[in-house]
């Protein structure tokens, strides 16, 4: 999926950046990541609050598969196909990803500054 097709399913969330990452695409508002792209599918950032939503819609979670053989469940979920033609449905589920993306940044505790940066 090029990033032309990707900013059409989410115009109507704003601007948005898109940054290719591990063989697919981060895809950003502002600092926050909210959906990534991978083999062609979109996929939207969840937390305990909006799986249901998801699971209602009969999604599924991205999946990876590590060299040695474990397989990794992110907390993004497939976006619906009827959500790729629906400007409304996309950009209700984007908000919803977006609402999980800044809930999980807010409950991630701040970084340390490092010596060197202090000095």
């Amino acid at each position: 999926m090029d990033a032309e097709a990707i900013s059409d399913v989410f115009r109507a969330l704003g601007p948005i950046r898109i940054r290719r990452m591990f063989g697919g695409q981060g895809i950003y508002r502002g600092e926050v990541m909210f959906a990534l792209e991978a083999g062609g599918e979109l996929y939207l950032k969840t937390d305990v609050e909006t799986v249901p939503v998801f699971q209602e819609l009969n999604s599924r979670p991205f999946t990876y598969e590590s060299r040695d053989g474990r397989t990794t469940v992110m907390s993004y979920w497939l976006m619906p196909e009827s959500a790729m033609e629906d400007e409304d449905e996309a950009q209700r589920l984007g908000s919803l990803a977006l609402e999980a993306a800044y809930r999980t940044r807010a409950a991630k505790p701040a970084r340390k500054r490092s010596r060197r940066a202090s000095a």
